[in-house]
C-alpha cells in the first residue's frame, strides 16, 4: 500500500500520518504491536494467575486467543508478516522480538508448568510449542489464501468449522501430552 492510501483510509493527511509514524515499518511495527503483541501481554497475566489443571489453562487461554486472531484482523497481519519477511528483514527481527519469542515463552511455560506438576510427560518443550502453534499461523494463511477464493477442494471454514478445529487440534496435542496411566 502507497502511504498516501493508508492515510485515506484513516482520514488523516499523509502528514499527519507521519508525524506518528516515520515510515512504513513503523506503522507495521504499531499493528503487530497492538493485534498480536498486547493480546499476547494480556494472556500472560491470565497464565500467571491461573490455578488449575495446565491442560485447562490451555484450553481455557488458547482457544480463544486463536480464534480471535484467526478470525480478526490479527490473522491478516500475520499472513501480511508471512509473505512479506524477506523484503522486510528488520519486521522479521521486530516480529520474532514481539510475537513469537514472547508467545513461545508463554506457551512453553505453560508446558513445563504440566511436566513439573506431573500432568504431562517430559517431552522437548520447544518442539512442543512449535506444534502447538504452527497450525494457527497455517489458519490465518489459509483464511487470506485458499479459503478466499472458493473453490471445490478448499471450502470456507465458517466459525463453527474453526472453532471444531482449534478445539480437535488442542485436544490431539493435550491427548499426547498426557501422562500414560
Amino acid at each position: 500500500s502507497r502511504i498516501e492510501d493508508v492515510a485515506a483510509v484513516a482520514g488523516v493527511s499523509k502528514g499527519t500520518l507521519y508525524l506518528y509514524y516515520p515510515s512504513k515499518e513503523s506503522l507495521l511495527e504499531a499493528v503487530i504491536r497492538h493485534h498480536l503483541s498486547l493480546p499476547i501481554a494480556s494472556s500472560a497475566e491470565a497464565f500467571a494467575d491461573y490455578g488449575g489443571a495446565t491442560s485447562a489453562l490451555l484450553r481455557d487461554a488458547l482457544v480463544p486467543a486463536w480464534l480471535a486472531i484467526v478470525e480478526g484482523p490479527a490473522s491478516g497481519v500475520i499472513k501480511l508478516v508471512v509473505t512479506e519477511v524477506r523484503n522486510f528483514p528488520e519486521i522479521a527481527g521486530f516480529y520474532a522480538r514481539e510475537v513469537i519469542e514472547p508467545a513461545h515463552r508463554l506457551v512453553g511455560a505453560a508446558i513445563e508448568r504440566g511436566i513439573a506438576r506431573r500432568e504431562f510427560r517430559r517431552v522437548d518443550v520447544a518442539d512442543t510449542v512449535r506444534s502447538i502453534m504452527m497450525p494457527m499461523v497455517t489458519m490465518c494463511m489459509y483464511r487470506h489464501s485458499f479459503a478466499a477464493c472458493e473453490q471445490p477442494c478448499m471450502p470456507q471454514m465458517s466459525g463453527a468449522d474453526m472453532r471444531r478445529f482449534v478445539d480437535h487440534h488442542l485436544d490431539l496435542v493435550l491427548r499426547g501430552l498426557a501422562r500414560g496411566t
